[in-house]
């Protein structure tokens, strides 16, 4: 009694102090969010916490600040912080406080989108799988036993954040909120108890007082005071629901992610910049990279289905913690631009003149400080536009926004980079391991208290609950011996079995031997196997194993989402003709031997491992150990000649892999096409990794590591080969420069100003040098970083002029000019130099 009632009195007086002091704090209007009494052009960056791993985080969270993010944008994943109900978790990578404080340390805001749904391609979307069986329950309607335990989770959150000091009235650094997520689509065809729910949603978060204004995403009912915001590769044709609510881009493509079987989806930044100057000289002035950094799919957290282990999402930080260049940079050099020029796009609205067919300039003008910005855009998407404004005339490169800032010099084009792009590479740093192996079971010598029997198919989740990907379902057939197949004759055959599964994946075993495999897409969930099977006289035991590859994330009544064999599933073939296996008795296990016997911890089970094995066998257990490799580059592991399974280093799960499913036409849902910025994005466009697998390395955080004696653990599943694995490291392989003639210097960036020549710079990464030139061409070069080839127009003296300047360095220079190439090799041509050189 003596300790609640201080608490309790503590926390009357917290919601009584929110109340009076956030309306001074952080508030909107029509124009930006207002931060103690001004207003603000944030510029935000998505890093999902468990993406990475705490050693990473202020890193992390420093390239967003150098990049000119002044947000950090996360999800809430309630899933990894309920695994359980009632039971928290907010350790290691879920250590949502230590995150938020860590932004506050780097000095910047925070957006906390708790959600709790988050789509993320995350497994089940967020949602806890123990959330499925809750009596009664439907997710996201109007449905009581659903409602009560969001509510009880948001409330949980927006407690730890109080209770921590981290909202921005406490002096913390969030300064948004985000209840539900994308959920305005399935309300419009949900109806009204959807509509119910939204709007109940809305008005629980609002109580929960957190001192900052909530946003609602794809949700243009959204109800007063939240914010409705906008989601999408572009968003400037966006306008909130209300004319007092600012214009917010709560989700800016970076890229996409990537699905094993898919091609692996990129975004030209010079696209991604067009984009965000559209959306600000449209008004708006908020904007969310999703993602900054995309990170690591551990553990299983994948979801989709099929969502792969990577999810990179070709974001500004690759999924390693390094810079992706030229994105990174060139988005500093825009988010540069547009904040010395925050005050007056802030002030008013802009006066829009068109200048062409497909061209128009927005201008913004300071009523008190005389001040003038202007945007010049150029929305076609195949030929340069040559504009005059206020008495000057302006060549723009099409699909692209040139920002002016005096209304004069051009200060940034989106589509013309003077920085450097990075071709990273992976370097062997530890091949030949010493392997060991374990034949996992087909079922045979389980305990059989861990089975269970029943008549008829079971479904997966149901049995598993999401402790496992696998689950056996097992059935005997008895033959008799007059049965014509037996006869071993070509006229008669062996029957046929088919089994009808929810996915995602399965195998076949008759009588312990492997009989066949099938796996669908994340465009077909569904899947049929359908193969011959060499049975016996006698009694005959049909083993199935059916693999989940991550629950989906997205869509409706989560509570009614099956995995695994469901059947029907029917032998043809036989004397009888068709025999109907749906309802006999099945016996089904949850898991492999070897996770019962906890092969993947070092200090599992010890039983003796075969150092003798012949590899491509199915179902199959590898252990090895190796040293930690020497420098701070990120690791990884080359997994290219396994198939299909799962990685632990040293107990802690990496994901699954899945480099046998190669990316075809028949599988994949885009194609590798040849990369032009100009135009609309989508993201079958500007994809690689056709022919080839989706994912190939996988990362291994350093922290994880000891010096020596690190345990790896894989479990193959399809019959790789172990003995080709091998430790990356991941470091610049070359670095590249395109720099045009007439593309404004670095002094022009800055303050309007001129007269310098154009530089080139390449930089290779830290303890590298430029080792070669690989190419260089001063004149009319083709193609792109890893694909030049010389133009029409050429300077013979280009490798010369980078060699003397460049080869031994970590760093260069080449200023941009005819006489250093030996003079000009075509007059009257636009020229630019393109040079890539290989690091070493």
């Amino acid at each position: 009694m003596y300790s609640s009632m201080p608490h309790r009195l503590f926390t009357i007086l917290v919601v009584v102090f929110s109340v009076t002091v956030v309306r001074s704090s952080v508030t909107y209007d029509n124009k930006a969010i207002i931060i103690n009494g001004q207003r603000r052009i944030l510029f935000s960056g998505s890093i999902h916490y468990p993406r990475s791993v705490p050693e990473m985080w202020p890193d992390l969270i420093q390239k967003a600040k150098d990049g000119g993010v002044n947000v950090i944008q996360t999800y809430v994943f309630w899933n990894g912080h309920e695994p359980s109900p009632g039971n928290y978790y907010f350790e290691d990578r879920y250590d949502l406080v230590g995150f938020v404080k860590q932004v506050k340390q780097a000095g910047l805001y925070v957006h906390l989108r708790i959600g709790p749904y988050v789509c993320a391609e995350w497994n089940f979307g967020g949602f806890p799988v123990w959330l499925k069986y809750v009596p009664g329950i439907s997710f996201r309607t109007d449905n009581e036993a659903f409602k009560t335990r969001m509510a009880q989770f948001s409330a949980k959150i927006v407690d730890m954040m109080k209770a921590a000091g981290l909202f921005e009235w406490q002096g913390g650094p969030i300064i948004l909120a985000q209840i539900e997520n994308e959920f305005g689509p399935l309300e419009y065809n949900e109806g009204a108890p959807a509509k119910s729910y939204s709007i109940w949603a809305a008005k629980m978060a609002i109580g929960l007082e957190t001192g900052v204004p909530w946003l609602m995403c794809k949700q243009n009912d959204a109800i007063d005071p939240i914010i409705d915001t906008c989601n999408g590769f572009y968003c400037d044709y966006f306008s909130p629901n209300k004319p007092y609510k600012p214009k917010i881009w709560t989700e800016a493509w970076t890229g996409w992610y990537t699905s094993f079987g898919d091609s692996v989806p990129h975004r030209p930044v010079e696209d991604l910049a067009f984009s965000v100057a559209r959306f600000i000289q449209k008004g708006g002035s908020y904007i969310n990279y999703y993602m900054y950094h995309g990170g690591t799919n551990f553990d299983r957290t994948a979801g989709g289905p099929f969502v792969a282990t990577s999810y990179d999402y070709d974001a500004p930080i690759d999924e390693y913690g390094l810079v992706r260049e030229p994105k990174w940079s060139h988005l500093r050099e825009l988010h540069r631009t547009i904040m010395i020029c925050e005050p007056v796009l802030l002030e008013g609205a802009p006066v829009v003149i068109s200048l062409g067919k497909y061209q128009e300039s927005y201008v913004f003008r300071s009523k008190e400080g005389g001040g003038c910005v202007a945007f010049l855009s150029n929305y076609d998407h195949r030929s340069y536009a040559k504009l005059e404004f206020n008495g000057q005339d302006y060549l723009l490169p099409p699909w692209s926004i040139s920002i002016l800032l005096d209304c004069k010099n051009i200060a940034f084009n989106t589509a013309m980079i003077g920085g450097y792009t990075f071709l990273m590479k992976m370097q062997e740093v530890a091949g030949g391991f010493s392997w060991e192996s374990y034949s996992d079971e087909t079922t045979d010598g389980y305990d059989p208290r861990s089975t269970t029997t029943a008549v008829g198919l079971l479904e997966q989740i149901n049995m598993t609950r999401d402790s496992t990907d696998y689950l056996w379902y097992t059935t005997y057939v008895d033959l008799h011996q007059d049965e014509l197949f037996l006869m071993n004759d070509e006229m008669h055959p062996f029957p046929t079995l088919t089994v009808m599964s929810a996915g995602h994946s399965l195998h076949v075993f008759v009588n312990g031997e492997i009989s066949g495999t099938t796996y669908g897409s994340n465009r077909h969930l569904k899947l049929t196997y359908t193969g011959e099977v060499k049975l016996q006289r006698g009694r005959n035991k049909i083993s199935i194993l059916s693999v989940a590859v991550g629950l989906p994330n997205l869509g409706k009544h989560f509570e009614t989402w099956n995995v695994g064999i469901l059947g029907p599933v029917v032998l043809n073939g036989l004397k009888e003709g068709k025999r109907d296996l749906t309802w006999q008795n099945w016996t089904y296990q949850v898991g492999l031997r070897g996770e019962h016997l906890n092969f993947q911890s070092p200090s599992g089970t010890q039983i003796e491992w075969v150092k003798d094995f012949k590899a491509t066998q199915p179902l199959t257990w590898y252990r090895s150990s190796f040293v930690t490799p020497e420098g701070d580059d990120p690791l990884a592991l080359d997994m290219n000649t396994m198939g299909k399974g799962l990685i632990w280093i040293n107990g802690r799960s990496i994901g699954r892999y899945w480099p046998g499913y190669k990316v075809t036409q028949d599988h994949s849902s885009s194609k590798c096409t040849v990369c032009d910025y100009v135009g609309r994005y989508n993201k079958m466009k500007c994809n690689t990794n056709c022919g080839e697998s989706s994912q190939r390395w996988y990362h291994v955080p350093r922290s994880w590591l000891k010096p020596v004696g690190n345990i790896v653990v894989v479990f193959e599943e399809w019959g790789g080969d172990p003995t080709g694995i091998s430790l990356v490291k991941r470091i610049v392989g070359s670095v590249c420069a395109d720099v045009l003639e007439n593309q404004p210097s670095e002094k022009k960036m800055n303050n309007g100003g001129g007269g310098k020549p154009l530089k080139a710079h390449l930089r290779c990464g830290s303890g590298q040098k430029i080792s070669k030139i690989e190419f260089a061409s001063y004149g009319t070069p083709k193609g792109v970083c890893g694909d030049y080839k010389t133009g029409s127009c050429h300077a013979e003296k280009s490798y010369r002029a980078l060699e003397q300047r460049c080869i031994g360095l970590e760093r260069c220079s080449v200023n941009v000019v005819s006489n250093v190439f030996g003079g000009d090799p075509c007059s009257g041509y636009l020229k630019k130099l393109s040079v890539q050189a290989i690091c070493q």
